[in-house]
Formats: structure tokens, C-alpha cells, sequence
């Protein structure tokens, strides 16, 4: 049987960072107020001249040398995000060549918000499982904070930028497990860009709590394993108390959990790469583990993946 086994990782968060005493200077808003609401501390923000390929360049470069591969080894590259560089190409293509990939292989972005990444793997393993791909740069990439309105203190200090990547092989040990994902379109005006982000935030955390829950509950059910057996649960960051209340859910302590909020806010399909790869390089991560990623976003989108590590 083949798995996608996971073999290196990336990440990239851009140099200028926003305080949530910044913020205070210019909207009607508190660091107390933010943080008791959302975790949150501080977030990055892309510079002017930076682009969504860019920062998945930096993560991708990382994930590479982490990996030990040739970037010409890659035959499939998978870009989740919600702020391409422009309409079109797709800002795989464009990281493609900004690799120096020559081989020809496909290239495309995959558009699930927040959910993107936990899409793009599930992605990426189907292309390996079926043969279609040996080596998958799989890559989460937004910068959010140019789709904010910073009047709207609702949601301005809820986001960041950043990108993360992690590179996928085949392999005959067990790597990717499984993946649930779902949709439901019903509830697209509770969270949404047009063309700036607005959200009905008490809606969105309601809702964001009990998906969450289900689907990891499938997907443990699936697997035949309890809470107990997942050695970190590494969520979407997008507000402490949602992930708090998935994982008093789940009966996982906060221990067991990755987060990386308050340093980096919302970074939509960027946040579980970004929060992968911190725990990879400090070493939390480990061969052997049992890693549960999961995710909800506008769409209504989410899902959940677990990876043996």
C-alpha cells in the first residue's frame, strides 16, 4: 500500500509585526480586549512589495532543505490560499517558477479559506495514493491583511500574514491516515470577503465549535482510536477559545495542543503549516506520532486529517 509520509517542513511570517498596542493607537479597541476575546498578541504583516508567492517561496525553500530533496524532484505542487497574487495564473504556477521547476509538473491553488491547507493535503494524498505523484510540495499562503477593513475592530485585530509548507512522499510506512472533509454552503454570508472581510463572530465561534468536534469524532470513529491516542492536536489558530473548546471536547489537554495564536493571529490556510513546522523544529513533533490537524472556515468549510508522523 502506498502512504504520503510527510518529510519536511517550512515556514515564513513577513518582518514588520502589529501589536495589539499598535492597534490600540488607531482603532477604538484595548490589548485586554482583544486578548481576553481571541488569544491573540501580535500579528505579521506583509510588506508593501510582498506577494502571496512570496512568502510561499520562503516556506516552500525551508520545507525543501528540511526535506533534503532536489526542488526538480517535485512532481506536483499544491498552493492553498484565499489571497492569490493576481486572478490568474494561480499563485502555484507562479511559485513553480520562482523555484526553478522545470519538469513540467501541474501546478494549481486550491480556494477552501482557512480549510485550504486540510483540502490541499487530502489533495495531495489522493495524487499519491493513485500514483499520480511521487513528491508533493503541499503549501498554505494568505495575506489576510489586505482583504481587513481596519475600522471594523470586529475583525481587523483578528488576522496576520504568513505561509507555511510541508513536502509529501510516497512511501510504504504509514504517513497520511486519513482525511474527513465537508462543506455547507448554506452559511456563506456568516463569514465572508465582499471584498473585505465581514463576520458574524458569535455565529462563526457556535458553529466553528461543534463542526470541529463532529468531524474529529468521525474521523476517530473511522480510525477506531479514542482522544487519548493523538500525541498533539495542532488546529487552525484562528481564537483561543475556539480551540480550547475543541479540545475540552475531545478530553485533550491544552498540553497536547500546538498554538501559535497569540504570536501570529489569523493567517487563514497558513496557520496549521505554520503551526507544524514550529513544532517540528522544537522538537514536540516526533517520528511515530499520531498528529491530528483540523479546520473550519468560510463556506462554510472544514475538515480534519491525521498523519502519522
Amino acid at each position: 500500500m502506498i502512504y504520503s509520509k510527510v518529510i519536511g517542513t517550512g515556514s515564513y511570517l513577513p518582518a514588520k509585526v502589529v501589536t495589539n498596542f499598535d492597534l490600540e493607537k488607531t482603532i477604538d479597541t484595548s490589548h485586554d480586549w482583544i486578548f481576553s476575546r481571541s488569544g491573540i498578541v501580535e500579528r505579521h504583516v506583509a510588506a508593501e512589495n510582498e506577494l502571496t508567492s512570496d512568502l510561499a517561496l520562503h516556506a516552500s525553500r525551508k520545507a525543501i532543505e528540511a526535506a533534503g530533496i532536489d526542488a526538480n524532484e517535485i512532481d506536483l505542487i499544491i498552493v492553498a490560499t484565499t489571497t492569490p497574487d493576481q486572478h490568474f495564473p494561480g499563485s502555484a504556477s507562479i511559485l513553480q517558477h520562482k523555484l526553478g521547476i522545470k519538469n513540467g509538473a501541474p501546478a494549481f491553488d486550491i480556494q477552501a479559506v482557512c480549510s485550504g491547507f486540510v483540502y490541499a493535503i487530502n489533495t495531495a494524498d489522493m495524487y499519491i495514493r493513485s500514483g499520480q505523484a511521487k513528491t508533493v510540495l503541499v503549501v498554505g499562503a494568505d495575506i489576510m491583511t489586505r482583504l481587513l477593513d481596519w475600522n471594523d475592530r470586529a475583525t481587523c485585530v483578528l488576522f496576520g500574514d504568513g505561509a507555511g509548507a510541508l513536502i509529501l512522499r510516497a512511501s510504504a510506512e504509514p504517513g497520511i491516515l486519513v482525511s474527513k472533509l465537508h462543506a455547507d454552503g448554506s452559511h456563506h454570508d456568516m463569514l465572508k470577503a465582499a471584498p473585505l472581510i465581514s463576520m458574524d463572530g458569535k455565529a462563526v465561534f457556535k458553529f466553528a465549535v461543534k463542526v470541529l468536534s463532529d468531524v474529529v469524532e468521525e474521523l476517530l470513529e473511522d480510525q477506531k482510536i479514542s482522544g487519548s491516542d493523538i500525541d498533539w492536536l495542532v488546529p487552525h489558530q484562528a481564537n483561543i477559545r475556539i480551540i480550547e473548546a475543541t479540545a475540552k471536547k475531545l478530553g485533550l489537554d491544552m498540553s497536547k495542543v500546538v498554538v501559535t495564536v497569540a504570536s501570529q493571529g489569523n493567517t487563514s490556510a497558513a496557520s496549521i503549516p505554520l503551526a507544524l513546522d514550529t513544532a517540528v523544529r522544537d522538537g514536540r513533533i516526533k517520528a511515530g506520532q499520531n498528529i491530528l490537524i483540523e479546520a473550519v472556515g468560510g463556506g462554510f468549510t472544514w475538515g480534519a486529517t491525521l498523519i502519522k508522523w
